[in-house]
């Protein structure tokens, strides 16, 4: 793990933790995963790596923009493995950028323009015996950003089978802890 990198993921799990978790998200694997010094932006580093994601909002908060995944073969938000950017949330931000063609992308006022994850969610995601990888967790840092619905989307075809805006209600079977949070927020105006 580089030494930038692993700075500014201890510093951004310490701060969900300290300023945005609820007392029962431990991020236990992942705290783990970085004690032991694993080469987290990696990969093909096991049993976990970072992947960074995006909840693209409408300017009101009704609607979400979601990507029907072609390896998972459900509606997600867009995101992705971790690649060099200089923060998480423009690494989420290029990873809506690639997978939807979503234009004007500006980060939520949530986060007061600093790289404090929104979400970091832990999850189990199948392997790929193309690659000779096994089952393995994501550590994904999400972040919220804002776009206009208006604008046309070009879904990534090698990734996704579509790119569209949903009602924010949809994110109550992809992502209940994230619906919540963004319900409990202001509408920015």
């Amino acid at each position: 793990m580089s030494t930038t990198f692993s700075t500014r993921l201890i510093e951004a799990v310490a701060r969900y933790r300290a300023e945005v978790a609820s007392p029962r998200e431990h991020l236990s694997l992942l705290r783990w995963q970085i004690a032991q010094g694993d080469a987290l932006d990696r990969r093909d580093t096991f049993p976990g790596h970072v992947t960074t994601s995006a909840y693209v909002l409408s300017p009101d908060h009704a609607r979400i923009l979601l990507i029907d995944h072609v390896v998972i073969g459900r509606w997600l938000q867009p995101g992705g493995h971790w690649e060099d950017a200089a923060t998480f949330a423009e690494s989420a931000a290029r990873e809506a950028l690639e997978e939807t063609g979503v234009q004007g992308l500006a980060l939520h006022p949530w986060h007061k323009g600093g790289d404090l994850p929104f979400v970091i969610d832990s999850h189990d995601v199948p392997g790929k015996s193309a690659r000779n990888e096994p089952a393995h967790v994501h550590h994904d840092l999400q972040y919220l950003f804002l776009a206009d619905p208006a604008s046309a989307l070009v879904a990534q075809i090698e990734e996704v089978h579509a790119a569209a805006w949903k009602p924010l209600q949809d994110l109550a079977d992809i992502a209940p802890l994230a619906l919540g949070r963004i319900q409990s927020l202001t509408v920015p105006g």
